[in-house]
């Protein structure tokens, strides 16, 4: 009987071993990829940052301020329906281009420039300025006839310093 309970002891023994190591085991393995996660990512967000911060500061060193062109203002009657009041459109533009040595180039296409807008802005009528749409859409098409007259040079943007309906 002592033999048997040696025998039993020893299996109680090995039986309680077991379990034990294994949950050490499986604790040691869970902590160890807690920490390659949290290690992988701590990385990953330092590698992250460190190259952004380069990028951002190449990009700030390569960017140039856009230069301006003034046009002459521009004041110009709208069209209306027979009876209406005559109404009236003044407009301060400044184009907008992305160097120095672009203004030369149109400079010299001014009068060119003031015709076109002068045209187009003749044929509109006061609904089509309306809202703030309106006047995208005619920053869109005032640029893109610009464009048109002073290629191959490019305009970036129309900017209007003042625009007053009367």
């Amino acid at each position: 009987m002592a033999d048997n309970e040696k025998e039993g002891g020893a299996a109680a023994d090995a039986a309680e071993a077991a379990p034990s190591k294994k949950g050490k085991l499986k604790l040691i393995i869970a902590a160890v990829g807690f920490l390659v996660i949290i290690g992988g990512g701590i990385g990953g967000w330092l590698l992250m940052s460190k190259k952004g911060g380069d990028e951002h500061k190449q990009a700030e060193a390569h960017v140039k301020p856009p230069s301006y062109v003034e046009v002459p203002e521009i004041m110009v009657n709208l069209q209306g329906l027979p009876g209406e009041r005559v109404q009236y459109l003044k407009v301060k533009i400044v184009l907008e281009v992305k160097e120095d040595k672009q203004i030369e180039a149109i400079k010299p296409n001014m009068p060119r420039v003031s015709d076109i807008f002068q045209t187009y802005l003749r044929e509109l009528r006061v609904g089509d300025l309306n809202g703030s749409a309106g006047l995208f859409r005619l920053k869109e098409e005032l640029t893109r006839r610009v464009n048109v007259a002073v290629a191959p040079q490019q305009v970036s943007a129309v900017l209007f310093k003042e625009i007053v309906v009367q």
